[in-house]
């Protein structure tokens, strides 16, 4: 008896102890699944300097100071340069939606959940399906789109009157309607007015005889993701190291290529950005100040002054698609297809595009024919995770997909995997500007992928005449190969390599020269296929773990 009144009490003692545990975490509000961690603040000493950097630089000491209830924890850094401060935080959302293996269709896509009756009332879904909060508005919230909105490539031939009555026609309101050469096609941004149920405007509208297709307006978000955890040394070092940067500079600096950046709003007063912007377009029409995530990616490609970028010299084309100038900013179908429009009309040669949403048919067709035009598409693979189905652009085949690394080469956290990884680069803890002259220290495959369009812009100043299909060959056949022997799904190809991938192609003896605005078509082109030093470069991609270690090693020069 005694025996079994004690295990009682222990048993009564563990049940109160979980059940305060439970109490604790209903009281502060926490969702394990869905919380965003918060960029730490760094107290970074980075001297002015010219823009050779040395890679072995390392930080001293770390030490954590926690302030009063209330204030997140800060990281000090104190490296071995004096120099002056410059403290930066934001706060972003960074994970892209996910959905349970019910709500997923045969490619893996999200597909809409109902919400019920869509009035908060906590019905089940199925026994108000179709019902509305009184007026007849749609139900279930859809993270993956824009409510009640759609994209539709209608009539060319349709004045802005007679697309306004339309849209009239169908309770519809045009946002915004324009030309897009870049795919041959009018489209619009169409907004429900009436407040129909959405699936009822959308057949209604589809079955109109001006109407060639019809498709939600997605959702887009920039892929940062932030870092809690302080760790050593200085990221921005770290980086140049890892992919050899520092010995491919002596080389080339991405000279004459200009690098169109879809983003958020880039600071081009940074001093880190002087002189890189060449062009600005704001998509969304707005007047908005300068982003961090925006002026981060520039910096990763361009930056020369306290920090380097991967292609120094190259231009920037500063596409404004995301909105919000504090914290996380998203963007649409359309303005993603504007975007892509003025890059491939004005003379971009690379896009960098750090952003992740679900496969999109109109964007789909405007990155086939950028492809088609001969541009480099490079993007980020996504910060959704291990269960993440593909995100795009990434997983669009004529699209560079990049995963992010740590600095002891493991795949960061957050990072998609995939079949359609191409290639890892550093995204964990970088060091890159931010506005205002500020600084910033974040991770990222938007970072990774920002690294590469950089590494892609100095094998063009190398070879102009370098098509897409071969400069990806290069980047894969020098990747520096990570994880299991040969690609895997984790870091594709291997961590690239700029220094090998630079020297792996012969020199263009003739100085490149920008496209002209309004086209980035080249002349001729099947007949440069034959060149030789083009054909040098395409070869099957290889697949041994061997092999890509015999061109690693091969490239690699002595310790400098």
């Amino acid at each position: 008896m005694t025996r079994k009144f004690e295990s009682g009490v222990r048993a009564g003692a563990c049940a109160s102890s979980v059940g305060a545990v439970l109490l604790l975490a209903t009281s502060l509000d926490i969702e394990v699944a869905h919380a965003q961690a918060i960029m730490r603040t760094p107290t970074i000493s980075v001297p002015s300097r010219t823009p050779t950097i040395s890679p072995s630089i390392a930080a001293r000491a770390v030490s954590v100071d926690r302030g009063p209830r209330g204030i997140g924890t800060t990281a000090r850094v104190t490296a071995r340069l004096a120099a002056p401060v410059h403290p930066y935080v934001h706060y972003s959302p960074n994970l892209y939606p996910a959905c349970t293996a019910p709500y997923r269709d045969a490619d893996g896509e999200c597909l809409a959940q109902s919400n019920g009756d869509g009035g908060g009332s906590g019905k089940s879904g199925k026994k108000s399906a179709g019902k509305g909060r009184g007026n007849n508005t749609p139900v279930a919230a859809n993270p993956r789109t824009f409510a009640n909105e759609f994209v539709a490539e209608i009539d060319g031939a349709l004045s802005l009157a007679e697309a306004d009555e339309l849209a009239r026609r169908h309770g519809l309101r045009r946002v915004a309607s324009e030309n897009f050469p870049l795919i041959g096609a009018t489209v619009g941004l169409f907004r429900i007015a009436d407040g129909r149920p959405y699936d009822t405007v959308r057949r209604e509208f589809a079955a109109d005889g001006s109407v060639r297709s019809l498709q939600p307006n997605y959702r887009y978000l920039l892929q940062d993701q932030k870092v809690a955890a302080p760790t050593e040394g200085d990221p921005a070092q770290y980086a140049l190291a890892k992919l050899r940067l520092p010995q491919a500079h002596a080389l080339v600096h991405g000279a004459n290529v200009t690098v169109a950046v879809i983003d958020s709003g880039i600071d081009a007063k940074h001093p880190e950005l002087a002189n890189s912007i060449a062009d600005n377009f704001d998509a969304l029409g707005s007047s908005e100040g300068p982003h961090v995530h925006g002026t981060g990616i520039a910096g990763a490609i361009v930056a020369h002054g306290r920090l380097m970028g991967s292609a120094p010299e190259a231009r920037i084309i500063a596409i404004r698609a995301f909105g919000g100038t504090t914290g996380g900013a998203e963007s649409s179908s359309y303005i993603i297809l504007r975007s892509l429009n003025y890059a491939a009309e004005h003379g971009a040669q690379i896009v960098n595009m750090s952003f992740a949403g679900p496969k999109d048919a109109v964007i789909e067709r405007a990155i086939a024919a950028t492809a088609a035009r001969g541009l480099v598409l490079i993007a980020a693979a996504g910060n959704a995770g291990a269960k993440s189905p593909p995100l795009y652009p990434a997983a669009n085949p004529n699209v560079i997909a990049v995963s992010a690394t740590d600095q002891q080469d493991k795949l960061f956290t957050a990072s998609n995997r995939g079949n359609y990884i191409a290639l890892a680069a550093p995204g964990v803890d970088i060091f890159l500007p931010a506005p205002d002259g500020k600084y910033q220290m974040t991770s990222g495959t938007s970072f990774s992928a920002a690294y590469v369009s950089g590494v892609a812009a100095l094998l063009l100043e190398r070879n102009y005449a370098l098509k897409p299909e071969a400069l990806r060959m290069t980047l894969a056949k020098t990747a520096h190969d990570l994880g299991s022997p040969g690609r895997d799904d984790l870091f594709g190809d291997g961590e690239a390599d700029a220094y090998a991938a630079v020297t792996a192609i012969p020199s263009d003896s003739a100085a490149p020269v920008a496209a002209a605005s309004g086209t980035t078509k080249r002349e001729g082109g099947e007949g440069r296929r034959e060149e030789p030093g083009i054909r040098a470069i395409e070869q099957p991609s290889l697949s041994s773990a061997d092999d890509k270690s015999t061109v690693s090693q091969t490239d690699r020069p002595a310790a400098r």
